[in-house]
C-alpha cells in the first residue's frame, strides 16, 4: 500500500502534536509546520524529533504555503494553525484575523494553483456559535461568534465550503467543541486550573485567580478529537461534522473535580475570581450534537470528562514535582 503524506499545521500545539502521533500509528510520513522563530516551542514535539519532518511556514505568508507543499506534496492537509486563544483575540483583532481568516483562504489558493489533488480540513471550533440560539448545536444551527476569534475562524469556515463548492476541492470544517489534555497551553482555563491545583497540592500556591466561573462548556479529549479530523478526510465525500461529547459541564465542575483528585473539598477557598480574565461578551452556554459524526464516520469519544480532568491533574503534579 503507497504511503500517504501529511502537512499538518500548527504542528506544536496540542492538536497537532496528538494529529502526528496518530498519523504515524497509520504509517503517514508527516509534516509539521511551523512559524520561523529564533526560539522553537516544542514542548509537545520534542518527542517526533526524528520522526516527522518539521519544515517553515506561515499561514500569513502566501509564497510560503506554496512552497511548503511543493517540499512535501502531500495528499492530505491539516490546518490546524491558528491564533488559537479566545481571550488575546480582543488585545490583536487584526492579527488573529490575518491567521485565522485569510490563512485559511492562503492555504485553499495555494492548493488550487498547486493542481494536485489535496484533501483539507479546517479546524473549525464551536465558537462559532457564540450567543447560542439553538441547544444542542449542531451543523446546521446558525452561527453567531462573539469574540474576534469566533468571528475569524466563522470566515475560515465559509471560505472553506466556498472552496469546495466552486472548485471541487476536497475540504472539509471539523467543528470541534472544547477539548483538553495533558499538552493544553497553560494560558488556556482548564490547563490553569489542572496546573494550579497541582501547585497547590504541592505547596507551591495558595490560590488560582479565574474569571467567569459559571461559563458552561462541554469538554472532550483531544487524542480522540483528532482521530475524528482523519476519519473526516478518508471518507468518501467531503462534509462539515460536528465533533463533541454531548455533554455540558461548568468551570466550577470542572474546578471540583480537579480538586477532588487532590482530597481538597472546599475548593472555592482557594479560587480568586479576577476581572482581567473576564471576556468583553461571554459564550455562556456550548454543547455540541455529534450524532452525524457518530453515524457517518462512526467516531465517538471514548475518555470521560472525570478521566480527562484526572490526566490533566496528575500529569501536571508529575512535571512540577520534577521541576522541584
Amino acid at each position: 500500500m503507497e504511503t500517504k503524506t501529511a502537512l499538518v499545521t500548527g504542528i506544536n500545539g496540542q492538536d497537532g502534536s496528538y494529529l502526528a502521533d496518530f498519523l504515524l500509528t497509520k504509517g503517514y510520513k508527516v509534516y509539521g509546520m511551523e512559524r520561523r522563530c529564533s526560539r522553537k516551542n516544542r514542548v509537545n514535539t520534542e518527542h517526533l524529533e526524528g520522526k516527522i519532518t518539521f519544515i517553515n511556514g506561515d499561514l500569513a505568508d502566501q509564497n510560503s504555503l506554496l512552497r511548503c507543499i511543493k517540499e512535501c506534496s502531500p495528499d492530505e492537509i491539516y490546518n490546524l494553525g491558528a491564533m488559537s486563544f479566545v481571550g488575546e483575540s480582543w488585545n490583536t483583532p487584526e492579527t488573529t484575523s490575518d491567521v485565522n481568516a485569510l490563512g485559511v483562504l492562503r492555504m485553499l489558493e495555494a492548493i488550487r494553483e498547486s493542481g494536485r489533488d489535496i484533501r483539507f480540513y479546517q479546524a473549525s471550533t464551536s465558537e462559532m456559535y457564540g450567543k447560542v440560539v439553538e441547544t444542542p448545536q449542531k451543523e446546521t444551527t446558525p452561527f453567531y461568534p462573539r469574540s474576534p476569534y469566533g468571528v475569524s475562524k466563522l470566515y475560515g469556515y465559509w471560505i472553506t465550503k466556498n472552496y469546495r463548492e466552486s472548485y471541487g476541492v476536497f475540504a472539509c470544517n471539523g467543528i470541534l467543541f472544547n477539548h483538553e489534555s495533558e499538552r493544553r497551553g497553560i494560558e488556556f482555563v482548564t490547563r490553569k486550573i489542572s496546573d494550579g491545583v497541582a501547585r497547590i497540592a504541592l505547596g507551591l500556591s495558595d490560590h488560582i485567580a479565574l474569571g467567569n466561573l459559571d461559563a458552561q462548556r462541554d469538554w472532550g479529549y483531544a487524542p480522540d478529537y483528532v482521530e475524528a479530523m482523519w476519519a473526516m478526510l478518508q471518507h468518501d465525500t467531503p462534509d462539515d461534522y460536528v465533533i463533541s461529547t454531548g455533554e455540558c459541564y461548568s468551570i466550577r465542575d470542572f474546578l471540583q473535580r480537579a480538586f477532588a483528585c487532590v482530597n481538597i473539598s472546599n475548593w472555592e477557598d482557594y479560587v480568586k475570581q479576577d476581572e482581567r480574565f473576564m471576556r468583553p461578551a461571554e459564550v455562556d452556554y456550548l454543547v455540541g450534537d455529534s450524532s452525524k459524526a457518530r453515524d457517518v464516520l462512526g467516531w465517538k469519544p471514548s475518555v470521560s470528562f472525570d478521566e480527562m480532568v484526572s490526566r490533566m491533574v496528575f500529569n501536571d503534579i508529575d512535571l512540577l514535582g520534577d521541576d522541584n
